[in-house]
């Protein structure tokens, strides 16, 4: 059976089968019971939330392992907030920043703090000419972007060919620039400039809101969090769908979808179950390694699609002491494991946490280090950057590089060629087969709020609105 012949017009499905049970898959499968349908999650891990995922900092206090942040222009994620009775609480930036970049290339003085710079605001001490030249020319990337359809852009067959570190090479000659550019792009994206096309840095940021929402706090993207942590939502998504007849089988990874004119069986190690349709909501990569049958008539990633750089660090304290010093917590560093850090303290001020970011290349040097030589490396480096620190209460890390059930995080990292090949049909139904996932949506990819949007998109389609 072809896939054009199973894809003519049908009725809503009285069942469906969401795979993954991220917060796009739970938004898509609580969409569907909301409506009435049958609906029964696959998950492979042996908790929901996907890239959503929590750590107990303290008894009843959690903070974000995975995904994290959200602002005002986040409205799907919001509404989804409010019906769901789920709390935000605002990013706490007040204070000082530190910067740890490479020596003669800054002009701020050392403050006796230790070897790194004490600025205020969160503007590197590098060349303002630098890099206002360098924003100026990923805005003009930006703005030239077809957000709907990147590869339609004007010059998208010349900026899918070419890597962000090509592009890199060809237009930035200050070495400030060159130094704060893979930074930047590791705080935004978790991506090695030599893994992504232009194409796909211009798109991100476009899709995203723009460099500057993207890269803030007060009035950006990053001005919340969700109170309690993003997988407090997904708990309650869960709760709705199990209330309204919904099922959830975690432990359960997809192996195959099989389908025919009228039903789709979808297999895991433990059985096979039957359904209407199917609700594919899991990353590029991993949905590429199920077995579909008929087959996709093209992959959901290629040979160049890469996994998200990172992997987050929590360091905890009784308390968040840098404030007392007049230290927002906020660092940018040239060199790892902990290329940012931020202050990550619950709403209700204690524990102090701590939390750093390694991304790009440093992440898969940092991910291949044992614990114990993981933990020494950002301890020492955090004690260089606050030295009023004291010996962590705790340390957490979350391997995101290696995590078999997301390959990587934020998001996929498409690299040259792939929104070519692969973008005109990303969210294309298969047949039976739907997709969702924040990989999916040309709106704020990579972000929750891409996730809740393509679980909406694709629980439309199959109810026909």
């Amino acid at each position: 059976m072809s896939a054009a012949a199973l894809s003519a017009e049908r009725p809503a499905p009285g069942s469906v089968i969401v795979v993954g049970a991220g917060l796009a898959g739970l938004t898509a499968a609580v969409e569907l019971a909301d409506r009435g349908v049958r609906v029964t999650v696959l998950e492979a891990r042996d908790r929901v939330g996907g890239r959503v995922r929590g750590i107990e900092v303290a008894p009843g206090r959690w903070i974000d392992a995975g995904a994290a942040y959200l602002g005002d222009r986040h409205t799907e994620l919001h509404a989804l907030l409010a019906a769901c009775d789920v709390k935000t609480a605002p990013t706490t930036m007040l204070g000082a920043s530190r910067f740890a970049l490479a020596p003669g290339t800054g002009d701020a003085p050392d403050t006796g703090l230790g070897d790194a710079a004490t600025r205020d605001g969160r503007f590197p001490p590098l060349s303002a000419v630098a890099l206002g030249d360098l924003f100026e020319q990923l805005e003009e990337l930006t703005a030239a972007v077809r957000p709907d359809a990147p590869w339609l852009s004007p010059d998208a067959a010349r900026w899918d060919a070419l890597t962000a570190a090509d592009w890199a090479e060809q237009h930035l000659s200050h070495p400030d620039a060159r130094l704060f550019f893979p930074l930047f792009l590791g705080e935004m994206m978790a991506a090695d400039p030599a893994r992504i096309s232009v194409l796909h840095l211009a798109f991100y940021l476009r899709s995203g809101g723009g460099l500057r929402y993207l890269n803030a706090f007060a009035g950006g993207a990053q001005q919340d969090r969700v109170a309690g942590g993003a997988q407090r939502l997904c708990e309650r998504l869960t709760r709705r769908l199990l209330d309204r007849g919904g099922m959830l089988h975690t432990g359960e990874p997809v192996l195959s979808v099989d389908q025919s004119v009228r039903e789709a069986t979808v297999r895991t190690p433990e059985g096979s179950y039957r359904a209407e349709a199917v609700v594919v909501a899991v990353p590029p990569l991993l949905a590429d390694a199920i077995g579909f049958r008929p087959a996709l008539p093209v992959p959901r990633a290629a040979s160049r699609t890469a996994r998200g750089c990172a992997v987050k660090v929590h360091l905890v304290f009784p308390e968040p002491v840098w404030r007392a010093h007049g230290l927002s917590g906020w660092s940018v560093n040239a060199a790892g494991p902990l290329l940012s850090t931020v202050d990550d303290t619950p709403p209700e001020g204690s524990p102090g946490v701590l939390t750093g970011f390694v991304t790009g290349a440093e992440a898969h040097a940092f991910a291949a280090l044992p614990p114990d030589a993981q933990r020494a490396a950002a301890v020492a480096q955090a004690a260089r950057l606050f030295p009023m620190l004291p010996e962590p209460l705790a340390f957490h890390v979350t391997d995101w590089v290696n995590e078999p059930w997301s390959r990587g995080c934020y998001a996929a990292l498409f690299g040259p060629g792939d929104w070519s090949a692969l973008g005109p049909t990303l969210t294309a139904p298969h047949g039976l087969v739907h997709f969702a996932g924040t990989e999916t949506s040309t709106e704020f990819f990579g972000l929750l709020e891409g996730a809740v949007r393509s679980g909406r998109r694709a629980a439309a389609e199959l109810l026909g609105e």
